[in-house]
């Protein structure tokens, strides 16, 4: 983890344990180059890094602003990192039903960029909150970036195993979202009946470079899933 981001984290945190409310103000950016032994430009990255994520807003002469807080069990629809940050205060788990090596599909290895003759992870696996089933998820990931995974990783964060595990930088993310109808085999993965209402969401995820990885088409349970978005002016 990059010094700014571990300050960022650290920003969060202090906001989390003392309370601070939507227009309380955070130390001047003196201070905080002070208080983390930090460069100003160190600093302003992660403040950066906390306006993206909605943690805070800057206002030009004025200072620095606690942002009002997400709602407990929203999945962010603008985050590249994986849902489970957005539900740190729930029990996430995962069920393991496909983990293998393969070739791509043809739509896998085109949103992929890569020959159908090259290798892939599949992994299919339902996703669980608090017990409950929340999606079903399929992923492929390109083997010659994503190079080992196992049921034990798969089980759990696989975007943490990315980050901290390989060292990999995740950057940008392309998402496309559908609305429909679940099929048998979705509806019984997820507990409901078939025809229900589903919302797909299809996502392709970078790394910094530009370089696609993973291939994921993510199937909610709409009986259990919340979804948020935090618009800042860049979007406006």
């Amino acid at each position: 983890m990059l010094k700014y981001q571990q300050i960022a984290n650290e920003i969060e945190k202090y906001i989390e344990d003392n309370k601070l409310q939507q227009g309380d103000k955070l130390p001047v950016l003196e201070t905080l180059m002070s208080q983390f032994e930090a460069s100003k430009s160190t600093i302003i990255k992660a403040l950066d890094l906390l306006e993206r994520k909605g943690v805070v807003f800057q206002v030009r002469g004025s200072g620095i602003f606690v942002r009002r807080h997400k709602r407990k069990g929203y999945i962010s629809l603008l985050s590249n990192q994986g849902f489970k940050e957005n539900l740190e205060d729930f029990h996430v788990t995962s069920e393991v039903i496909e983990l293998e090596v393969r070739k791509p599909t043809e739509e896998a290895a085109a949103n992929l960029n890569i020959g159908r003759d090259e290798d892939v992870y599949y992994v299919k696996r339902v996703r669980y909150i608090n017990g409950q089933t929340l999606c079903l998820e399929e992923s492929f990931y390109n083997k010659s970036i994503i190079t080992y995974l196992n049921s034990e990783i798969v089980s759990e964060s696989i975007f943490d195993y990315i980050k901290e595990g390989l060292g990999l930088k995740v950057g940008f993310s392309d998402m496309y979202l559908q609305v429909d109808k679940l099929s048998e085999e979705e509806a019984g993965y997820l507990g409901l009946k078939a025809g229900s209402p589903k919302l797909c969401v299809e996502t392709i995820f970078h790394l910094t470079n530009g370089q696609p990885f993973d291939f994921s088409k993510v199937t909610y349970n709409y009986e259990q899933s919340q979804f948020f978005v935090q618009a800042n002016s860049s979007f406006l």
